[in-house]
């Protein structure tokens, strides 16, 4: 292959190629999060194919983000030693794979490792490199840049929420699943977009510069093995020390244990939206249409926030808004057992799906203002290893509680205080560090007072230094090239 070349830049340069780096996580984010998302779609099939209770059968869609967001870390150390074209194009290879096997299933158990790891392992190659591509091409507007990129997830189950229901229908749920094996191999075509960009922050410091340079007349000075070996090993330990000392931030703590709690209460719903509404007398098409309307609204609070939130006006308030919109969701939810109608559901899935697309889309920039650029992509990997237990338990948490309760009351309500609470808690650590910074700010004052001076005429006292006369007497400062009077 040829050797792939990279494009230098002193800093991001908020548009030009920045912007197909843009159309491609865009499509990355329609075969990752909207195909997850409607998988949804096959979980009565499922059901009532294999037999299987509510519990059992929401572990599909619980492996397949689980592993999606636990190998994320895996994504990120693949396109940081390899290239995030190769990631993203291995991923697609794996996630198309597995929908292919998944095609022939005759378990849940053949669907847990195919639909679920396989196809999992293969999107969590391509989700995390590619929302790092976008921050590292976007500076000024990269709440936007995020918006447009994220949208891909709304916009992807707007229009493939029907269609997946209208190929189940005219395929079966076998052939759905071989037609979206077919539509996932477009993420090799969003690989190819992912031109390397290189910034100034980016250049190796000069612990890796020193063995095997070339010298002016072309040659290269040697070294010795077992030097070059140490020397090589700990540039690597340095290396991942800086990669990853945002691990020690506080900050980075808190958004991480904020992250835990609002994944355990976003996942159920893109499970159990289609069962309760069938629960309810919904018909089949009425509840793809209420994940479609989800998809479409998700669209507008990936764009619209991200645009507002690049405003001059609120571009310090980026945290705040994210935690604004998950509690919002979260209340959301405490209301979804009263809503038994379409005509009620529908303002539901407007209101979840806007709320979801505006915190989607501030996770990379909060996360950006907390790591910087640098780190970026092993943050955000790891931001979304954290969302991989809570999706992993949670759909199957909230079935075990339909299944004994036999209604979807308890499930939705803990989804909605586990959301809740982790804008809570977002919100309140924001609270203490503002308090500590004013205390420190006072304390510094205190503690280092500036002496205060008064003019009169030409002759300037000090208060300071009078306070420190034995006698008493006041001791007057001349100005340079001045006369006393």
């Amino acid at each position: 292959m040829a050797k792939m070349t990279r494009t230098g830049s002193a800093s991001p340069p908020d548009g030009g190629w920045g912007w197909m780096i843009v159309a491609g996580c865009f499509l990355v984010t329609i075969c990752t999060r909207a195909v997850t998302r409607c998988i949804s779609i096959f979980f009565v099939e499922f059901q009532t194919y294999f037999a299987q209770d509510y519990a059992q059968t929401a572990w599909i869609h619980s492996i397949v983000d689980c592993v999606t967001m636990l190998c994320a870390p895996l994504g990120s150390v693949v396109s940081n030693h390899l290239s995030c074209q190769a990631g993203i194009m291995l991923g697609g290879l794996l996630a198309s794979t597995g929908f292919i096997l998944a095609s022939f299933a005759t378990s849940l158990k053949h669907l847990y490792l195919t639909v679920g790891v396989l196809t999992g392992l293969g999107f969590a190659l391509c989700y995390s490199p590619a929302i790092a591509m976008v921050g590292k091409y976007f500076s000024k507007r990269k709440a936007l840049a995020y918006g447009i990129a994220m949208s891909g997830s709304g916009i992807g189950t707007f229009i493939l929420a029907p269609v997946v229901q209208l190929l189940i229908e005219q395929f079966s749920w076998r052939g759905a699943l071989l037609i979206l094996g077919g539509f996932v191999l477009n993420l090799c075509v969003c690989g190819a977009l992912m031109r390397p960009i290189t910034l100034k922050e980016d250049h190796a410091g000069p612990e890796n510069q020193g063995c095997g340079r070339q010298r002016a007349d072309g040659a290269r000075t040697p070294c010795y093995a077992p030097l070059a070996e140490e020397r090589a090993q700990r540039g690597l330990r340095r290396a991942l020390q800086r990669e990853y000392r945002f691990l020690q931030e506080p900050d980075f703590a808190v958004l991480a244990v904020s992250v835990l709690f609002m994944a355990y209460g976003c996942s159920p719903l893109f499970v159990y939206l289609v069962p309760y509404a069938l629960s309810v007398g919904v018909s089949h098409q009425q509840a793809a249409f209420l994940m479609s309307t989800l998809g479409v609204i998700d669209i507008v609070g990936n764009i619209t926030f991200g645009w507002l939130t690049d405003r001059r006006c609120l571009k310090r308030y980026r945290s705040v808004c994210y935690l604004c919109a998950v509690g919002l969701d979260g209340l959301c939810y405490l209301c979804l057992p009263m809503l038994r109608t379409l005509p009620l559901l529908v303002p539901f899935s407007c209101t979840f799906g806007y709320f979801d697309g505006a915190y989607v889309t501030l996770i990379p920039v909060v996360t950006a203002e907390i790591v910087g650029t640098t780190s970026l992509s092993s943050a955000l990997g790891v931001v979304y290893f954290l969302h991989a237990v809570p999706y992993l338990v949670s759909p199957p948490i909230a079935g075990w509680l339909v299944d004994t309760t036999g209604s979807y009351t308890a499930a939705f309500l803990l989804c909605g205080f586990s959301m809740i609470f982790s804008s809570l808690l977002l919100g309140f650590a924001r609270f203490v560090k503002r308090m500590r910074r004013t205390q420190l700010q006072f304390l510094a004052k205190e503690s280092d007072p500036k002496p205060q001076l008064w003019t009169n005429g030409l002759v300037a006292y000090s208060v300071a230094r009078e306070l420190d006369q034995k006698d008493g007497e006041p001791v007057a400062t001349a100005v340079p090239g001045r006369n006393f009077t």
